[in-house]
């Protein structure tokens, strides 16, 4: 996928922190790295929630022949606004969404997951992440805390990419 915006808001983000400990703004630079984490988690989260719908979108639409009516009835009643339903974000597989698709795909997902541990690390970073993301919007963002820095937080991110580009791949060959 190349850079996205999450790695150049990472990167920028990055060197305005580096700068404020530099300079011994310690106050200022426990404030920024603060609202650094929850910036970086929900762009993030935002980022894979828009990728994920475009899978389904295409999956949707290569499977239908571009049929505008079965296209519009799944955005309207399937993407928009249900992602937050397709996963259990405390969980640690993607059985639920796999599921939508029938069980045979789902089986034949959860297969070649088994196959490579890799992209099993890569999915509990994609959960994981979800899930944090879940917490810091409801429980009170102003007040919430994230025990991870913003390395953590991008590396999260970054694991978690593997398994969304290898969903966009499994998508286009089923």
């Amino acid at each position: 996928m190349g850079e996205t915006i999450v790695d150049r808001i990472y990167k920028d983000n990055l060197e305005l922190l580096e700068y404020l400990n530099q300079q011994k703004e310690i106050s200022f630079a426990s404030q920024f790295d603060a609202t650094f984490k929850k910036s970086l988690l929900l762009s993030s989260a935002s980022f894979f929630e828009e990728e994920i719908c475009k899978i389904v979108q295409a999956f949707v639409e290569r499977k239908t022949s571009n049929d505008k009516c079965i296209t519009s009835l799944v955005k309207r009643k399937v993407i928009e606004r249900q992602y937050h339903t397709y996963f259990e974000w405390d969980g640690k597989n993607a059985n639920k969404f796999f599921a939508l698709f029938g069980e045979d795909f789902k089986n034949q997902l959860v297969q070649k997951i088994k196959k490579e541990p890799k992209l099993d690390i890569a999915l509990k970073a994609f959960l994981e992440l979800g899930n944090m993301r879940n917490c810091l919007v409801h429980q009170n963002f102003a007040n919430y805390t994230i025990d991870k820095t913003a390395k953590e937080v991008y590396d999260l991110y970054q694991e978690a990419m593997i398994f969304v580009k290898w969903l966009s791949d499994n998508f286009d060959n089923s």
